[in-house]
């Protein structure tokens, strides 16, 4: 990567989405934005991910336009880049709620998460940057 900036294809925005599984979801309630942490699943047209009673379950059925974003910092290669989503969150019931499970969708906490919860991603957009911090040099050494 030779510019310090590079705009991600949406063909490469959606392989990261699919590769990873950890990401933040801001979503409205009441006059507020709020952002969480989830582990989701994407089967490269949407995100789904679980959820139990609470906040996030209200904003999402009071108000389903949502975004979504993940990212990571590479420090090896001294490279960052970052996904960002947004869309229309709905709960799935039924069948579809099951056929979730076969997109390793799994909870990483111990509690029960039954409720799936589908994200319909109408924008996806990426940046990758190529990292210029020379004031790293300043820090101690880490052993």
């Amino acid at each position: 990567m030779s510019e310090p900036m590079q705009i991600l294809s949406t063909d490469d925005c959606w392989q990261r989405l699919r590769d990873h599984e950890f990401g933040r979801l801001a979503y409205h309630l009441t006059d507020e934005v709020h952002i969480v942490p989830v582990n989701y699943a994407s089967d490269g047209s949407r995100i789904l991910l679980r959820t139990i009673e609470g906040s996030k379950l209200l904003g999402v059925v009071m108000h389903g336009d949502v975004a979504f974003e993940i990212d990571e910092v590479d420090d090896d290669s001294e490279t960052a880049w970052s996904v960002i989503g947004r869309g229309r969150a709905r709960i799935l019931e039924g069948r579809a709620a099951v056929d979730a499970d076969n997109l390793r969708l799994r909870p990483w906490l111990g509690d029960e998460r039954h409720v799936v919860v589908e994200i319909a991603l109408t924008e996806v957009s990426g940046r990758q940057f190529r990292l210029s911090r020379p004031w790293r040099q300043l820090l101690p050494e880490q052993h």
